[in-house]
């Protein structure tokens, strides 16, 4: 009997490609944008400010809420300072706080969550109550009252975002440690009669260093977001600092009137490096965690 089964071809011209390449590629194209981005980020925060001859601060009232042009290329503010260097300056020090709070609170988590999962018993159970306590109060309301203790600045607001952004760090490599103390090398090394001390400085901790940099690589957006919320509120940085929040802050009243760019290009800086650090951090944990990268191939 012939086989009447008929095999579907693909249109002429049409060639279908497997799903594990179109993912593949489409991984890579992230890789490419979000690298992109970061790079013009950075370059945009070292290269701009010398290469513009302007005073991000110099006031000229006649020249106050010009739209984009060649002269200003994102506009003016309210007070006629140029906004493009209004915006790198806020970035600068956005990314500033993010990166410090991001460190600090890295330090902080692998700290605590190493500590907890290398003893374990009744310091580990104590140890993250207390996490699990802290973690209990909104961390916009706990960095709220931290900032409020000090005068504005930067540096209240680093700690501030350092001191509420370490529990899940803690978490993460407390799960780690714990994973690893139930590997066979582990085993091998305390039957050989390595101090606990030695076993945690030369086994575990080069094993949570992966997941702890990756976590302070995604807890930079999340810092740059809290900082930029504090200055919106107006307890963060001092209203005449450049600093994303603030701008965004002061152009609510433009944008009221109909001048969007105020608001629209500090948004932007916002978003945008936000959006590419976060893209960045994907890329690494699909990279470091196997089973993740297994199934992008599927």
């Amino acid at each position: 009997m012939a086989d009447t089964t008929l095999e579907k071809t693909p249109p002429a011209g049409r060639v279908r490609r497997p799903r594990g390449t179109a993912r593949r590629s489409t991984h890579t194209l992230r890789l490419r944008v979000s690298a992109t981005l970061v790079a013009l980020t950075v370059l945009a925060v070292l290269l701009v400010p010398p290469l513009v001859q302007l005073d991000q601060q110099s006031v000229d009232l006649g020249a106050k809420l010009l739209p984009p042009s060649w002269d200003h290329p994102f506009g003016t503010d309210d007070v006629g300072r140029d906004l493009l260097l209004r915006c790198v300056y806020g970035l600068r020090v956005s990314l500033l706080v993010g990166l410090v709070a991001a460190l600090t609170a890295t330090v902080i988590g692998t700290a605590v969550g190493a500590t907890a999962g290398a003893l374990g018993g009744w310091a580990d159970r104590i140890v993250m109550r207390v996490v699990d306590a802290v973690a209990s109060v909104p961390h916009l309301l706990l960095g709220i009252f931290i900032v409020a203790m000090f005068r504005p600045g930067v540096w209240p607001v680093v700690v501030s975002v350092a001191l509420t952004h370490w529990l899940s760090t803690a978490r993460i490599v407390r799960a780690e440690v714990l994973s690893l103390r139930s590997r066979p090398y582990i085993d091998a090394a305390v039957s050989g009669g390595a101090s606990r001390w030695r076993i945690a400085l030369r086994h575990l901790l080069p094993g949570v260093l992966p997941q702890a940099g990756l976590a302070a690589v995604l807890m930079v957006p999340h810092a740059m977001w809290h900082e930029s919320a504090l200055s919106f509120l107006g307890l963060g940085l001092p209203a005449h600092t450049a600093s994303l929040g603030t701008l965004i802050q002061g152009a609510r009243g433009s944008l009221l009137a109909g001048q969007w760019w105020p608001t629209l290009f500090p948004g932007l800086f916002l978003i945008v490096p936000t959006l590419a650090i976060a893209g960045l951090a994907g890329v690494w944990r699909e990279r470091i965690n196997p089973r993740r990268r297994s199934e992008l191939t599927l």
